[in-house]
């Protein structure tokens, strides 16, 4: 079996060479992108000028300012970075199809059995910088043995120590002797070697197979991913470089400083395995219809339709899916395109359920000088579940529920919500609650199923229901003969009850403040039958309120 192999590759200036890659036309000069840093701006990623001028990430935006006037920034899109690194995640499958996202800014390839396609290691490392600079990108490699390995070789290899000063740093020492010590401490103490920052030159960032130890030893500790706040604790104690800490055992490591700094430092000298998960790439599902001459009208878009249907309800019962949101594309003769989208109640890849829901939105669609091509693509997909063979009588009764069962009724809602949208077609569902106005709840049709069972009321409950309004009568638990209620004046004919409601006492309902209901079904001399009640007071005073009506 071959030495496994891992690549890293660090864009320090990711979000920074995204934006300037969208803004050829800006002016060159330091640039920036600002974030948000608790209640202050901070810049979180900088171009080559910006850290030329003396920038550093993390630095307040008015400091920046400050110390470089014309610095342009922008403000940070988290999410269009996401989308780039995916990009950039699928540009380097051409050297691996084991590629991992490490975010913000970082891929992890397996390079095993790889190299020897690009003629070697240092080859394939050599097309990946030449590949990110013609994208305008900086980018920084590491190839070890372990992905902690190669991840501290992009980040740290040729860096020395960093922030982290020994008691041996040359800045430390007299500036008289600093001129004979820095020959001989450049590299002895751990510094890259001389020549090896130079382009195209990979010795310090490339670990010889089986050697990953004497490539880690050099570096600071902070190679090691783990938190900044332990990184500033060990070199207080005097362990600055990966070589200080390998020495040490291991159980008192993991005594004083926690078991994941122990983790790191085995995962990255390769005693305990770190897999590699790649991104599986997501389903995509579209077919496309070039015409020959441009086409206009409502019958010919409709006969495209036919045509593309069943190819892209075959790729989708193929991978076992089903449609929920589809949307076609149609491009004019004079370049410019348009777009209609329809969505489905319930997943389906029948072409003879998509048809319609397209067709209803054939009038959006605006040919102008003629459309040339035609594409179906399905946006959102669920999976569909296959059902299992059965007898002839559970055949006959899915062949009548079929006809009148869920089926048509999710053909009439998704025909409906291509009028007035799938979110405003609602069905009730029993709620698990004693209170009238909380006994049902509204659910999106599309998304549910019918309540197949209704729990039974505990008494008679009103067709319509309102919050409760007041009702002026006499202050007293007895049904009163007279009351006045919507600037209207009321005569009891006859009166049911009480029923007693108590309130959800665990629950602060601004509702029920006024505490235990003694609910009436009364009809007064007029007709209307309405539902009444007493409440007992809680945290609010006593009074009669009108909750509903029975017609």
């Amino acid at each position: 079996m071959p030495q496994r192999r891992i690549l890293s590759l660090w864009f320090p200036r990711l979000a920074a060479e995204r934006c300037l890659r969208d803004m050829r036309g800006l002016p060159a000069g330091p640039f920036a992108i600002v974030g948000d840093q608790g209640n202050a701006q901070v810049l979180v990623s900088l171009s080559a000028e910006a850290e030329a001028a003396g920038l550093t990430c993390g630095q307040p935006l008015r400091d920046a300012h400050a110390m470089c006037p014309d610095l342009q920034t922008r403000l940070e899109n988290r999410e269009l970075n996401r989308l780039f690194l995916t990009v950039l995640r699928r540009w380097a499958g051409k050297f691996s199809p084991w590629v991992a996202e490490e975010a913000p800014g970082g891929l992890v390839i397996d390079l095993t059995g790889c190299a020897h396609l690009f003629g070697g290691e240092a080859e394939l490392m050599g097309v990946v910088e030449a590949d990110c600079a013609d994208l305008g990108l900086t980018v920084r490699t590491g190839l070890a043995d372990t992905v902690g390995a190669a991840w501290a070789l992009a980040r740290f290899a040729g860096r020395g120590q960093g922030t982290a000063r020994s008691g041996d740093d040359i800045m430390q020492e007299a500036r008289a002797t600093r001129s004979r010590a820095a020959k001989r401490r450049h590299w002895e103490r751990g510094g890259p070697a001389p020549g090896t920052q130079t382009p195209g030159n990979h010795t310090g960032r490339i670990a010889v197979p089986g050697q990953t130890r004497t490539a880690l030893s050099p570096l600071p500790i902070a190679a090691l991913r783990i938190a900044p706040d332990l990184v500033a604790t060990l070199n207080r104690l005097g362990l600055r470089q990966i070589s200080d800490l390998a020495g040490q055992p291991r159980a008192a490591l993991a005594r004083r400083f926690g078991r994941a700094l122990v983790q790191r430092l085995d995962q990255a000298l390769g005693v305990e395995p770190e897999p590699i998960t790649p991104v599986r790439a997501p389903d995509h599902f579209a077919v496309r219809l070039t015409l020959p001459d441009p086409i206009g009208l409502t019958e010919d878009i409709l006969a495209a339709l036919d045509r593309l249907l069943p190819p892209l309800s075959g790729k989708l019962e193929n991978a076992g899916r089903g449609v929920r949101a589809i949307r076609m594309e149609y491009h004019r003769s004079d370049h410019t395109m348009g777009s209609v989208e329809a969505r489905l109640a319930r997943p389906s890849a029948n072409p003879d359920r998509i048809r319609p829901l397209l067709a209803m939105k054939t009038d959006d669609i605006d040919p102008g000088f003629g459309i040339d091509m035609i594409r179906l693509e399905a946006v959102i997909t669920e999976p569909l579940h296959a059902h299992q063979h059965r007898g002839h009588a559970d055949a006959a009764s899915d062949g009548a529920a079929r006809l009148t069962g869920s089926g048509a009724m999710d053909d009439l809602i998704g025909r409906v919500g291509a009028r007035i949208g799938l979110d405003a077609i609602t069905r009730p569902h029993p709620a698990d609650s004693h209170l009238p106005e909380k006994t049902t709840k509204m659910m999106a049709a599309a998304w549910s199923e019918p309540a197949k069972l209704w729990p039974k009321p505990l008494g008679p409950r009103p067709i319509e229901l309102w919050r409760p309004e007041l009702v002026a009568a006499e202050e007293s638990q007895h049904l009163p003969a007279h009351f006045r209620w919507r600037n209207r004046d009321f005569e009891t004919y006859t009166g049911l009850g009480p029923e007693r409601i108590s309130p959800e006492w665990w629950l602060d309902d601004p509702d029920w403040r006024t505490g235990v209901r003694d609910y009436w079904r009364v009809t007064t001399r007029t007709g209307e039958r309405l539902w009444i009640y007493y409440a007992h007071g809680g945290t609010m005073s006593p009074g009669w309120f009108c909750h509903g009506s029975f017609c």
